[in-house]
């Protein structure tokens, strides 16, 4: 059976090389099939909101490759209620993350679950591995 990794991003998408190596790690994770799934608390929510333009800080935007994590196998993205709320944010902000699901005839589904700071300690007591960016 694979091991469980959570994958805590806690960090703004730019400014710092916290949130594309999250994601580059993620990607090479699902890569090796173990069971990998995200978590956007904090500032780390920013990583997932929608109308980045990153070019005015003289960096590229890597938010359209979150798009891909379905096609790796990663469809659980959790984000806290509380950390949107905090920095006055609405599920509606975020970006449509979906995955084609195989077992329901490739029906996309959301892979972005907005859950409260209690679920979010109860998810992440129940991995075998976790890793803070």
């Amino acid at each position: 059976m694979a091991k469980k990794f959570l994958y805590l991003n806690r960090k703004a998408p730019y400014g710092t090389v916290y949130a594309l190596e999250s994601l580059e790690v993620v990607l090479i994770a699902a890569a090796f099939e173990q069971e990998v799934s995200l978590a956007f608390l904090d500032d780390g929510v920013y990583q997932i909101a929608k109308g980045q333009t990153p070019k005015a800080v003289g960096m590229k935007n890597f938010s359209p490759t979150y798009n891909a994590l379905g096609d790796y196998g990663i469809t659980k993205l959790y984000v806290e209620r509380e950390s949107l709320v905090e920095r006055g944010l609405t599920e509606d902000d975020l970006m449509p993350i979906v995955y084609e699901d195989e077992d329901d005839d490739y029906t996309e589904k959301p892979s972005v679950q907005v859950i409260s700071r209690t679920e979010m300690a109860k998810i992440m007591a129940e991995q075998d591995v976790t890793f803070s960016f």
